[in-house]
This record gives structure tokens, sequence and C-alpha cells, in this order.
């Protein structure tokens, strides 16, 4: 056991200095930099200066190595385009608003996606099933700018019933101003509902046809008995593994809902940074959810043993 977590451990940071690594090169091998449109105004000792100040007068490979080392003791610099911006008071400023939307959209999709898998399964072959399957399809495959557009257009636009852009800030960041949520928290649930309602569903259908709940149906429990003690309770391990990354999804924002809403979450202000070629902020934003979703991988590791004990951890003898 022991073993295998130090072993874990050793990958996660290998794979996050890979992710720098690639992340820092692929910027730098984009044309132009960062400094350019405001070091184009100053005079030529003005801008060596500017140039000097953000290290960019060096050569790549020592400017690598100096962003590796500061990284490795959690400074990723301050932002290139912003003057006094850095990756802290990023997360700060920005992420709770990431949070909420992300919240909302989890617990709103997963709910309707769960009560639609269940419907399918219990109502298999009939028109039901075929609605929900169908229904799964559509929006697993429209992306999230075609129903933003959309629902901006016909409830923001049309009839009026919600604001087209905005969120709500100060004592309303996190319970309030739920006329500014609608829109972009239903754009972002769509992707729940279909991944969870197929997931389930299936899920449900392999049970169904396990020997014990034809044992079950045997001994004269009702339908909703036998699916409620018998079939749920084992058709959500697969939805207990796959939540984990579900939130570390709704937690990181969402980079296209939040653009298009002009949300000022952690995902507008990477698209923007990665416009900018602002290094620092893109690294560290890369490797900060880079991160959460290693971390969120090996959580979901530890809950296959939990949720199903036939599964044996890494070194335990089982």
């Amino acid at each position: 056991m022991v073993k295998y977590l130090l072993r874990r451990f050793c990958e996660m940071i290998l794979t996050l200095f890979l992710i720098a690594t690639a992340t820092f090169f692929l910027l730098e091998a984009v044309p132009g930099d960062p400094l350019s449109q405001r070091a184009d105004k100053l005079q030529p000792q003005a801008k060596e200066t500017l140039y000097k100040r953000y290290g960019l007068d060096k050569p790549v490979m020592e400017r690598y190595a100096i962003t590796m080392v500061n990284m490795a003791k959690g400074d990723f610099g301050e932002s290139f385009v912003y003057a006094g911006q850095t990756i802290g008071k990023l997360v700060h400023d920005r992420l709770p608003v990431s949070a909420r939307l992300g919240i909302q959209q989890m617990l709103l999709g997963v709910t309707i996606g769960l009560l639609l898998g269940i419907l399918a399964a219990t109502r298999r072959g009939t028109i039901a099933d075929y609605m929900v399957v169908g229904l799964s399809v559509l929006l697993i495959s429209v992306p999230h700018l075609i129903f933003g557009l959309l629902l901006q257009k016909v409830f923001a636009g049309n009839l009026r019933w919600f604001p087209t852009i905005g969120w709500p800030a100060g004592k309303d960041l996190w319970v309030g101003g739920w006329e500014y949520t609608f829109l972009p928290t239903l754009t972002g649930c769509f992707t729940y509902v279909a991944t969870y309602a197929r997931l389930l569903k299936t899920s449900m259908l392999d049970v169904i046809n396990q020997d014990y709940v034809l044992t079950a149906e045997s001994k004269g429990l009702s339908r909703a008995a036998v699916v409620r003690r018998h079939i749920l309770r084992n058709s959500f391990i697969p939805v207990m593994t796959q939540l984990p990354m579900s939130v570390a999804m709704c937690i990181t924002g969402s980079f296209f809902i939040e653009s298009i809403f002009s949300i000022p979450g952690i995902g507008q202000y990477f698209v923007t940074a990665v416009n900018n070629q602002d290094l620092s902020i893109v690294l560290g934003e890369t490797v900060l959810l880079a991160a959460l979703y290693i971390v969120v991988l090996f959580i979901t590791d530890i809950l296959y043993v939990l949720v199903d004990p036939r599964i044996g951890m890494p070194g335990s003898g089982k």
C-alpha cells in the first residue's frame, strides 16, 4: 500500500513536470511575445529595461530552467500583460465564480441525468427509452457554444426573461443573482445530463440480468423494491467513480460558457491569457488544473476499492 502511494506520488510529480515543460515550449514556439505590443511604443532603452524586468532578454533554455525552479517553489511569476496579477490573486478572485457556475451545472445536470437513466432502464424498449437515448445523443453532440448562443437569443434576446451577460458579485456571489446564473447553468448542464443518463442506464441494464436480481424477483418483492434495494445500489458503482472527475471539471471553469456570457471566471481569463501569450498565467493555470485532475484520478482509484470490495488496492495482497 505504501509503495503504491509513493509510486503514484512520483508519477504525479513527473506528469506535472512534463505538462509544464510542454506548455512552456509550446508557448515559446508561437511567433511574437507578450510584450511586443507594449514595447513597440517605447524607446529602445525603455524597451530593453522592460524585457529585462520580465527576463525575456535571456536565452530560452535559461528562462526554462528559471521557470521550472520557481515553479517548484510555487512561484509562477507576475502576469506579462496585467501588472501585479499573479496566479494566487487570480485563483482568489476568479475561482469562486467558476466554482459556483460549475457546481450548479453539475448538481442540475447529474440529478436530471440520473433520473433519465433510471427512466430509460426501467422502461427499456419503450418510447421513453428511445427519447432518453435520442436526447442524450443530441446533448452530447452539440457544442456548448451552440446551446449558449441559442439560449441567449431565445430567452435573453427574444423573450427578455434573463440578462444576456453578467454575474453576481459581492454578497450575492454564492447565493444571489440567480437571474444571471440561469442560462449559463442550463447551457453547461447538458453534458452532465447526457453522460450520466447513458452511464446509469447501461449500468442498470447490466445489473438487471444478474442472478441475485432474478432471485429477489422470485421471492415476490415488488418491482420498485427490487430496483431500489438491489439494482440501483449496485448500478451506482460506475457513477460514484465518475463523480470525482465531474467535480474537477465543474471547479476548473467552463472556458466557452464563461466567454459567451462574459462571466469573470478563471476559464475566461485562461482564454485571454492564451491569446496574449501570457506565459506565467497560462503555465500557472495549466499546472494547477492538471494537478487537480491528477489528484481526482487518484481519488477515483481509491473510490473503486471503497465502493467495490472485489477490487483490491495494488500492493495490498488482494
